[in-house]
Order: C-alpha cells, then structure tokens, then sequence
C-alpha cells in the first residue's frame, strides 16, 4: 500500500511581466533572485530586468512557493509573457 500526500486547494499564479512604461514592449532577463522551491512573500522581488533606459525589480505578486522558472538570463521577454509559477 502506497501512501501520497495529496493536496487540495492548490492554486498557481503564472506571474507575467507587466508594462515597465509607455514606451517599453520588451525586457531582458539580467537576474533571478529567486530559484524553484524557494518561498516568496507577496513584494519580495523575483527577478532583475533591463530596459534600453533603466534597471527594475519585479515583485512577486502573491505569496507562495516558486514551482517553475519559465523565461532564462539573457533572455528578452515580451510584456504579458508568463516568467514564473508560484504555488499558494
């Protein structure tokens, strides 16, 4: 006999990449702050980006369990593309 843990109420949260300013469609992945497995509280900062003008922290949205990391360093991300997977 197998014993698992199941878990109910499992909700995950895609955090997306938001609109950095008017004129910015496009980022570059310059750091991760955080890695799968780690716990996050809501504003704790996720990762670092780079526009053509400025450096920004993306805050975590919820608080919760980082499951996946879906976007690479160096990578150019458009706004609205999926960067991270928490688990709350």
């Amino acid at each position: 006999m197998s014993i698992g843990v199941e878990k109910e109420n499992e909700i995950r949260t895609n955090v997306k990449m938001p609109k950095l300013g008017e004129t910015v469609d496009e980022v570059s992945i310059i750091e991760w702050t955080v890695s799968v497995g780690d716990m996050v509280s809501e504003g704790d900062t996720l990762l670092r980006v780079e526009t053509d003008k400025v450096e920004a922290d993306l805050p975590s949205p919820v608080s919760g369990i980082v499951v996946r990391l879906l976007v690479d360093i160096d990578d150019e991300v458009e706004v609205g593309v999926p960067v991270c997977t928490i688990e709350t």
